[in-house]
């Protein structure tokens, strides 16, 4: 018995570190294959507790998932990667996903936060809207044509480096989609681009289509965008009558990441997905920028665990937050 008790207290560290590291692998670029292989694990633990579905599909008729944690009625929603390079929020979102999962199976609080709030309040995930991006992003291009290589190359300006690509596999930048302010966009680019183009009409893009579609049909209390880079949060465009209440969420989410929030521009232009929420819903929205500063690429792998750390326990809030929330337009 005393020999066995040794093993197993050796063998403990070992059972504790792998227990922390958890299904989401947070240690290389977040695919999309990786993306549904850990979807595959948490829905075999956590069957009971989530429901996966399939919104759309990207350009390149991948499908693009959503999946809801909880059993309430009303529903907040979190999106990643709109932008390519921006996968590390895909990341994120899975982790936060998974996290809460396993706290809510096992009814436990997490950071404070009562994971009971899930059966009132329902937190939809959509950690990769645009997976197309985020496979040229990451120079997987094999699955393209060599026609179309050669038009993904024109679009990134002849280099062959594609570590700065934002747009969908069109060409276009989904986070330049939406209605709200679209006509105010500037032009420039004029045509598909590897970042900034806004399309030729609001609403075009798949991608952003069976969002839209799918916030109508889940009619969100609260939206979340998260993005890279500059550790911010973007909370403002023409609230109106809901400034005060936004700002009094916003600064909650401030508190919580050590994020500051983004001064709002007096004549800001909009098009982006929380400038539509906002204005269509006139709920509160929210974007939030994770990492440091990394100009024209995605962030480092090594910044993963501060912004995990700022960002654990969002997701909870904003569902305690939504439930005081009158959705009746």
């Amino acid at each position: 018995m005393r020999r066995f008790l040794c093993v197993m207290m050796l063998l403990f560290p070992l059972y504790e570190q792998t227990a922390r590291a958890g299904m989401v692998q947070t240690n290389k670029p977040y695919t999309y294959e990786l993306l549904e292989q850990d979807l595959k694990k948490i829905m075999k633990s956590y069957k009971n507790q989530i429901e996966i579905k399939e919104i759309g599909k990207s350009h390149f008729g991948i499908p693009i998932w959503a999946i809801k944690l909880g059993k309430g009625k009303k529903n907040i929603l979190f999106i990643g990667s709109h932008h390519g390079r921006e996968w590390l929020t895909s990341t994120l979102l899975m982790k936060m996903l998974e996290t809460y999962a396993s706290a809510y199976k096992h009814q436990r609080s997490t950071g404070g936060f009562s994971t009971e709030i899930l059966n009132e309040v329902s937190i939809w995930f959509i950690p990769m809207l645009n997976p197309d991006g985020v496979a040229i992003q990451q120079s997987k291009l094999k699955q393209f044509s060599p026609l179309y290589r050669k038009n993904l190359l024109n679009m990134n300006e002849g280099l062959a480096n594609f570590e700065r690509w934002k747009a969908n596999a069109a060409g276009v930048d989904l986070n330049r989609q939406y209605p709200s302010g679209w006509n105010e966009l500037n032009e420039d680019p004029s045509g598909p681009s590897y970042k900034s183009y806004k399309g030729s009409n609001p609403l075009v893009e798949p991608e952003v289509v069976a969002l839209t579609n799918f916030v109508k049909t889940i009619d969100p209390a609260i939206a979340i965008a998260y993005h890279t880079a500059g550790r911010e949060i973007y909370w403002s465009y023409r609230n109106g009558i809901h400034y005060i209440r936004d700002y009094i969420i916003a600064r909650k989410i401030s508190k919580l990441t050590d994020y500051p929030l983004k001064r709002p521009e007096k004549d800001a232009i909009g098009g982006g997905f929380t400038d539509w929420f906002i204005t269509a819903y006139h709920r509160p929205g929210f974007t939030i920028e994770i990492s440091y500063l990394v100009g024209e690429t995605n962030p480092p792998l090594s910044v993963f665990q501060s912004e995990w750390k700022r960002n654990r326990f969002v997701g909870l809030m904003l569902a305690a937050e939504a439930k005081k929330i009158n959705i009746n337009r």
